[in-house]
């Protein structure tokens, strides 16, 4: 399984934030497929809270089109949202996007939209830095 160049930047930058990397890459079973999500990850919250569960698909939107790996990440975001609804509804999925690709792409009213429809989660890395620069929800 081929793994997205930015696999390892996003992977420090949650260990920085303190989530425990569980999986890597978090495999379910949805009917007769089997999905692939990035990373799983948790972190232990305040003692009445318990613990946070996270899977994260990271993008690198490295493609010649913006828009096609835009529909890719969407596509693929739903269809392992509804898995985990059905396999593991406690963790919360997130799609974890370049600084560079959040700043220009994902300003526009149509990215801006199609993540407001749809309650995408996102993560927005600097890759270089191995940093996880903002949570947006």
């Amino acid at each position: 399984m081929a793994r997205d160049i930015f696999h390892d930047a996003v992977r420090a930058g949650l260990q920085k934030d303190g989530w425990i990397i569980t999986d890597d890459p978090l495999s379910l079973k949805s009917g007769d497929t089997r999905i692939y999500i990035d990373l799983g990850a948790e972190r232990i919250l305040a003692a009445e809270r318990g613990e946070a569960k996270i899977a994260v698909e990271i993008k690198t939107f490295a493609s010649d089109s913006v828009v096609f790996d835009f529909y890719v990440a969407i596509g693929q975001f739903i269809n392992y949202q509804v898995a985990l609804e059905n396999k593991d509804p406690n963790r919360l999925l997130h799609l974890a996007v370049p600084q560079e690709i959040y700043d220009t792409f994902f300003q526009s009213l149509r990215a801006k939209a199609v993540v407001q429809k749809y309650q995408i989660r996102l993560i927005v890395y600097n890759s270089e830095n191995e940093v996880i620069l903002k949570w947006l929800i």
